[in-house]
């Protein structure tokens, strides 16, 4: 099978898998939101970096470079398999020590227990990544799927008949718990790979070599995404965390759909080609123009669409997270552009560049994020949407170095998308707010309305003014 149908059947499989899993778990959420209350997601969301630090330094950005080593072999593969067990034995253990600490950091006595017992999943997972790996890495994302859907479902259903029961908090725990262990075992059912009794250590010196950087780089960045929860989960109630936490995780569910499945495929792909500079710029700029033409008019139309949309989904209770909601969706319109940045250096195996950049951005983040505490909750959210400009041009402009594409030329690309976007957004808003006077609409209608006036100007505005991205995603539909 040539590059290109590999890629395109890879595409179709992981698009099923992450919309199927994120429509799944969306339900899901909408369902347990309504059962329970902002602050049972708030204390959940106080645990989201200690969990993502552990499960971050367990791989120890080893799976990375296995995905990105051309001929990997069962001595590569049993090498890592083993040093994420032992890690997650360590890292386990750590956390459990280290509960009471951040129980007593946030002043909320349940969460020593419940560190403990969400940890475990740390075990749980080491026991499959190398298995996902080797299926992202010959792009196998069909077992994927069959793997991920029946989990996310099986594993809401127990978390879901568990909040109904009255278990609270704990129903989050548990349903994250048995998701996991679902996955575990379905990867090992359907992947033929099984370790063999061997730890190579001039293996793991070479895979370790390229995943430290990863890890470290991946450790800022955790660290600095999940600063704004330690805030206000330190300053604020834990109900006003669960409105942050809500309204963050709705505001990334467009983009990771489209960038975690885009990017599981266009990863090992650029690793493929990343010798040939001259067809790595023209993928990836087609890549660009394809993800940001969407995801920028997703999330304009969710600013525009943020108060009906979560009074019929979540209810009146959940009315507060708007504004936070709106702005964490324009927060997050140049996301893909600074990820797939971030991609050419990994496949160009610049993973010191990728630490450097890092190192540089987060030292200004932080410092900047403590001088604007004192501004409350919209301080942060405002430099949290003035950051995400700055990464962008830091990324692009070291990314656009190695392959010919400079950062003018990457904005250039994107820009008509963009403005357009924001316009149509625009245009919806006022003819809302004109409208909302003299004729009632409820909140479904005003939802289905203002969606299909979104996009019937957008897509007829594209098509006129001949857009890249139109062009490129016909062709893509009529040569499968």
């Amino acid at each position: 099978m040539s590059l290109r149908k590999k890629t395109l059947n890879g595409l179709i499989w992981t698009f099923s898998q992450q919309f199927g899993v994120q429509v799944i778990s969306f339900f899901i959420t909408i369902v347990l939101a309504r059962i329970l209350g902002p602050s049972e997601f708030g204390i959940i969301a106080m645990l989201s970096v200690f969990v993502a630090v552990g499960g971050l330094l367990v791989d120890g950005g080893l799976s990375s470079s296995l995905i990105r080593t051309g001929r990997a072999n069962q001595k590569d593969y049993s090498t890592v398999f083993f040093f994420n067990l032992g890690g997650s034995l360590v890292i386990y253990a750590l956390v459990y020590f280290l509960a009471p600490l951040i129980s007593n950091f946030y002043k909320q006595e349940i969460l020593t227990s419940v560190l403990r017992i969400y940890s475990i999943v740390f075990i749980i997972n080491a026991f499959y990544e190398i298995q996902n790996a080797r299926l992202v890495k010959v792009m196998d994302f069909k077992t994927q799927a069959l793997i991920q859907i029946p989990s996310v479902l099986t594993s809401g259903l127990i978390g879901i008949l568990l909040a109904i029961n009255g278990f609270g908090v704990w129903s989050l725990v548990w349903m994250n718990i048995s998701q996991s262990f679902l996955i575990t075992v379905f990867h090992w059912v359907f992947s033929k790979w099984r370790p063999s009794l061997i730890f190579d250590s001039s293996c793991f010196k070479r895979h370790f070599h390229f995943g430290y950087k990863m890890t470290l780089s991946g450790l800022l960045e955790i660290i600095y995404k999940n600063i704004y929860v330690l805030i206000i989960g330190k300053n604020y109630s834990a109900a006003q965390l669960g409105y942050y936490s809500r309204a963050d995780s709705i505001s990334q569910l467009p983009t990771n759909n489209i960038f975690n499945a885009i990017n599981s495929v266009t990863y090992p792909m650029f690793a493929s080609i990343s010798e040939d500079n001259i067809r790595l710029k023209m993928v990836y700029k087609k890549l660009v123009q394809q993800v940001l033409f969407w995801n920028a008019s997703i999330l304009i139309l969710l600013v525009v669409l943020a108060e009906p949309l979560f009074r019929f989904l979540l209810t009146e209770k959940w009315l507060p997270a708007v504004p936070y909601f709106q702005i964490l969706c324009l927060a997050g319109i140049l996301y893909p552009l600074h990820a797939y940045n971030h991609n050419i250096l990994k496949v160009k195996g610049r993973s010191d560049l990728i630490l450097k950049i890092e190192i540089v951005k987060k030292t200004i983040a932080v410092i900047s994020i403590l001088l604007i505490i004192p501004f409350g909750i919209f301080g942060l959210l405002y430099f949290q949407l003035a950051f995400s400009i700055f990464s962008c041009f830091i990324n692009s402009y070291y990314s656009g170095i190695l392959i010919n594409y400079p950062i003018k030329e990457q904005l250039a690309d994107i820009f008509p998308a963009i403005s357009l976007s924001i316009l149509i957004g625009l245009i919806c808003f006022f003819m809302d707010m004109f409208l909302k006077p003299y004729i009632h609409f409820s909140d479904l209608e005003r939802l289905i309305i203002n969606s299909l006036l979104y996009y019937i100007l957008y897509m007829s505005s594209s098509y006129f003014m001949q857009f890249t991205a139109i062009s490129d995603f016909k062709q893509l539909i009529l040569k499968r």
